[in-house]
């Protein structure tokens, strides 16, 4: 693997610690700005919110920039608003830092995802992605963490202040290791949403919203499943969420090679196991040697299908490979309100802590269906390709036919 991945990971990295690492410190943000926690929780989603706009619109905007100097620019954005987090002296002036902070998110991903997969041999451009990607989890075993642990040490500004060095050195890994792109020539925002014509496109989305709502359905309530199911003490709680986090690297990793040989088998088989690993929690969680294992291995499902949808979209939405890869981490964040959501609305239904496992089975044969059907139509040759297919053998035929 090229060392550029290294930077594109460093990136991720960052990203990766900063969107996750609020719903570890908003206790004390909470306390230190005077709002209670329900307001508080607009810091999450004014950021997820940044996510879905920023995505299709910065790329959009820049799709006639350098790739590697969207990257840089993107960097350059996200160490603002992690500034800005840090030294944001109201509550209003946070929503508004956390909200730019999550605008390059998914045209970083985006264009980074294309600048990956063009950095190696075709049969090798899952992988490459999946390099990239294990920089967002790797956040999730170590970043969170440790942003959590310094913040309550050291107060919660100084996490962002860190996050913003960890953005700065991302930038210059970037701007040292990933190649010059070629200017791109003859792109239009018209020409490039044409690939959003293809049902195929949308089925990619769907795969995403509800496979992966069914991963986030769970892990939003992680912790109480733990603590007050299982009984483990908030400590033993707070080492399993390390635990998750290496069955997404251990996912991501096994996911980019598999996608590389088999796409869309590798997805079905993910997301099927994803739904039989959360529906197991209904008997597991009573136990904390068979939590533990099931914990590792819904995070192994949940993220081994990723480097699939990737390589997937950036196959069918060839016009727009960076607009349709960024729209896919919108998709994303849509996923993890809807399970977020819906995880919550069994809870309040009196359904129990068990219940939003489940709901994620639920949610991930919806997604299995879709990606059923993509594979479906993958197999069914559309009308043009049928008719041209047949002007082909009839001229073939004509050609060969004896003159009389």
């Amino acid at each position: 693997m090229p060392i550029a991945l290294l930077a594109l990971a460093i990136a991720a990295f960052g990203i990766g610690t900063t969107e996750f690492v609020m719903m570890g410190l908003l206790p004390e943000v909470a306390s230190n700005l005077h709002v209670s926690l329900s307001d508080a929780s607009g810091y999450i989603s004014l950021y997820a919110l940044g996510v879905v706009v920023g995505a299709p619109l910065l790329t959009a905007g820049g799709m006639r920039v350098r790739r590697k100097t969207m990257l840089i620019s993107m960097m350059a954005l996200f160490v603002v608003g992690n500034l800005a987090s840090a030294f944001a002296p109201t509550h209003e002036t946070l929503l508004a830092a956390r909200f730019i902070a999550g605008l390059p998110h998914g045209t970083f991903f985006g264009v980074g995802a294309v600048v990956a997969a063009g950095l190696v041999a075709r049969d090798k451009r899952a992988q490459a992605i999946s390099m990239m990607f294990i920089g967002l989890t790797v956040a999730n075993i170590v970043g969170v963490p440790l942003g959590t642990l310094l913040g309550q040490s050291f107060g919660w500004r100084f996490t962002f202040g860190v996050v913003a060095a960890i953005g700065v050195i991302a930038l210059i890994a970037v701007a040292a290791l990933v190649p010059q792109q070629p200017k791109p020539t003859d792109v239009s925002l018209r020409g490039e949403l044409v690939a959003f014509k293809r049902p195929q496109v949308w089925l990619a989305f769907a795969v995403v919203v509800f496979g992966f709502a069914a991963t986030f359905s769970f892990y939003s309530y992680i912790k109480p499943l733990l603590t007050d199911v299982t009984g483990f003490t908030p400590t033993m709680a707070t080492a399993l969420l390390a635990l998750f986090g290496l069955g997404m690297t251990a996912g991501t990793v096994i996911g980019g090679r598999l996608a590389d040989r088999a796409p869309m088998r590798t997805l079905y088989v993910f997301l099927s196991l994803l739904a039989v690993s959360l529906l197991a929690f209904l008997v597991t969680s009573q136990s904390m040697v068979l939590t533990a294992i099931n914990v590792f291995v819904v995070g192994l499902a949940g993220f081994a299908a990723i480097p699939s949808i990737q390589a997937r979209i950036l196959d069918e939405a060839k016009e727009a490979p960076a607009l349709g890869s960024a729209s896919i981490q919108s998709t994303f964040n849509i996923a993890n309100s809807l399970g977020a959501y819906l995880g919550g609305l069994v809870i309040a239904g009196g359904f129990g802590l068990t219940a939003p496992s489940w709901v994620g089975a639920i949610l991930a044969v919806v997604g299995l269906g879709f990606a059923l059907l993509s594979g479906w139509l993958d197999r069914t040759p559309r009308s043009g390709e049928v008719v041209a297919s047949h002007r082909c053998e009839t001229e073939q035929a004509e050609a060969a036919a004896p003159a009389h």
